[in-house]
Parts: structure tokens; sequence; C-alpha cells
């Protein structure tokens, strides 16, 4: 059956619009109709090469939809449930699940490499991150289907994929921000604007924002941001400033890039927390000479997908969101089709708005 997606041909060449032949679903496999898919950083990054994938694939890893169908032996799941896409589904038996590290799965990337669905000259495509979102319909294995918990609306569902997963988990997880602590937030895209909302969920007592654009003040502080300031190289002293001298507790950084995981790293009080969340280029080398790294005390750590466990944590989140804490529609700032991801990739380099959303 024929479905419109958006495939990339080749590392940097521009993403395609077109046709795919998808296949009925296999033994443990399900087929998803897509409500919506978020454009996060990590689609970008993938058709650069900052992350490498089998090519040509079909990209996006941020959605959730209905169950159209599922193959023989799937139980947990059936046609006509909501369902959101986990694009990381662990294996439960590499050493890294064996210690409940199941963001760390050493398989999770191994759908990544099969064939997905084909070009209507017969190309194979994979699947960018082993869902294929950028696509009106889709076919996963069983695992990397989440039943969606009631209360929450399909198309804002989405964003749990990825976004929020992320930035709930480096706020909770990852850097373990405990109430009344300070947190700086560097990067206000959808995975920084997650973040915001989750320390304020979290009881932070002062959040700080970090972005390099004025123009997205009003969207951090909505999300929960106490102050905003604009990147630059004195960004670490300001927050000092605003923070009796002494630097925030936590500093979590959402770009991946060296200046700013330094300028996050000199923004954190002596012996606080820096989490790097984004995902930056090889060529993005931090420096840290041995005395600083003793005098100061602090802890820096990264983060994978926020070190969630998707499954125990999205009924959380889920929570949250019917309590309405978590706002799920703050962190859009454009609702778009597939022939509108180009467009929404270059306002990601341009670090332009949260994030876009394609709604089928």
């Amino acid at each position: 059956m024929a479905v419109r997606a958006a495939v990339l041909p080749a590392i940097g060449a521009p993403l395609e619009i077109t046709g795919i032949e998808l296949p009925d679903p296999g033994p443990g496999q399900v087929r998803v109709r897509l409500a919506a898919a978020g454009v996060c950083h990590s689609d970008l990054s993938l058709s650069n090469g900052t992350m490498r994938v089998p090519v040509p694939a079909v990209l996006g890893h941020e959605g959730a939809g209905t169950v159209v169908s599922v193959g023989e032996g799937v139980t947990h799941i059936s046609p006509g449930a909501p369902v959101v896409l986990n694009w990381a589904p662990s294996c439960g038996s590499c050493h890294a699940c064996a210690l409940d590290e199941v963001w760390l799965c050493a398989n999770a990337m191994n759908g990544a490499a099969g064939v997905h669905a084909r070009t209507s000259d017969g190309t194979d495509l994979h699947p960018g991150l082993n869902v294929a979102a950028f696509a009106e319909e889709t076919v996963v294995p069983a695992s990397c289907v989440l039943p969606l918990p009631d209360g929450v609306p399909l198309v804002d569902a989405a964003l749990l994929g990825c976004a929020v997963l992320t930035g709930y988990g480096a706020v909770h997880h990852s850097a373990r921000v405990r109430a009344g602590e300070s947190v700086a937030v560097f990067g206000v895209g959808g995975v920084g604007l997650a973040t915001l909302q989750s320390a304020r969920i979290a009881g932070a007592s002062r959040i700080i924002a970090v972005d390099v654009s004025p123009a997205k003040e009003d969207l951090a502080r909505a999300a929960g941001a106490t102050d905003y300031v604009i990147a630059s190289d004195t960004t670490p002293r300001e927050i000092r400033a605003l923070t009796g001298k002494q630097g925030v507790d936590v500093s979590v950084e959402c770009v991946g890039r060296a200046v700013s995981i330094r300028a996050a790293w000199e923004s954190t009080r002596r012996g606080g927390r820096t989490t790097v969340v984004g995902i930056g280029g090889k060529d993005q080398q931090v420096v840290f000479n041995a005395l600083e790294l003793f005098h100061w005390g602090r802890t820096l750590s990264g983060c994978v997908y926020g070190n969630t466990d998707p499954a125990r944590d999205l009924p959380v989140i889920a929570g949250h969101v019917r309590e309405g804490r978590m706002d799920l529609a703050a962190l859009v700032t454009e609702r778009i089709g597939l022939d509108g991801i180009p467009a929404a990739f270059e306002n990601m380099l341009a670090g332009k708005g949260g994030r876009a959303l394609v709604v089928f």
C-alpha cells in the first residue's frame, strides 16, 4: 500500500516528499496510522550526518497514532488503540538492560539497518530511527509501540515520544533536581521547553532559560522560566549574578555545542551538576583543565533519551498532563504538513521556534 513519506535519499541531500510502498505487518510487527510527528533536532542530525544511519531512509522518530493492524504474535495492543512510538526499544537481555539502564540498550538501534519500505522503483528504504514517523503510516516492531494513557490528546501525544521524555528525564533522572534548587536550561527548543516545564514540576526555586534568540523569552517564561538570559560570552557571569554569585545547582544543556556546554559548566555552582542533553558532532571539542575539575567539584554527565524507561515514565508524565502540570500544546510553535519539514529544518538551524509538529 502506498503512503506519503519524507525520505532522505542520501546524507546531506534534501528531503524528498514522495510515495512509498509499505508492507503489511509481519510477525511481531504493528502498523500505525500517524496522527502527528514532531520535528526534532535529531532528525536534522541524521540528515546532515552528525548521527549516522543507513540511507536512503524515512526519517521521523517522535510520533503518535492509531493501530491499523497487527502481525502474528502481537498481543499487548489491538487495532484501533492509540499509541506513542518508542524509537529506542530495549532488548531486555544486553548488559545495560540487565542493569536496568534500558536507555543505553546495546541493541536499540538494530532495527534501523533493516528494510522498512520501498520506493515506487523498488529501492529499499530504512527506518531512520526505527519508527519512520515522517509518513502517513508506518510498520514497526511491537516493542516500538506504547499504549497511550487516557486523558492525553492524540496529536499532542507525539511529543511524548522524544522531547518530553528527554526533558522530563533530564530533570528527574539524570540531574535529579530537588525542590528548592536552582536550574539553568541552555537552549529553548522543544526539548528545552520540556526541560523548563519539568524543572517547574520538580519544584525548582529559580529557573533560568538561556538562548541566543530574544524572541523565545515569552515561550520560556510560559514554560516556567523565572529569568531569561540571552546567550553570550558573559552568560556564566550573568547567571552567577542571579544566584548570589554562586551559580545554579543544576545546568541542563540542550544544544550540543561546545560553547554552550562550557557555558553550562561554568554557570554551575561548586559541587553542582551539569547535564548534557544536546547531541553535538565530533568536531565539538570541550576542554577542561585538571585543576578546575578538582577545585569546582562539579559533576558533568551525559544524558541519553532522558535516562528514561518509556514504559515506566510515560504513565507518570501522562498524569502530569491530565492534572495540568505539563502542557504539551505549549511546546508546539508551528503545525505543518509533510511538505513543511524542510522549512522546519531550516528554522532549527536558525535557532527559531520551539517544536514544529507535523499533523496528518
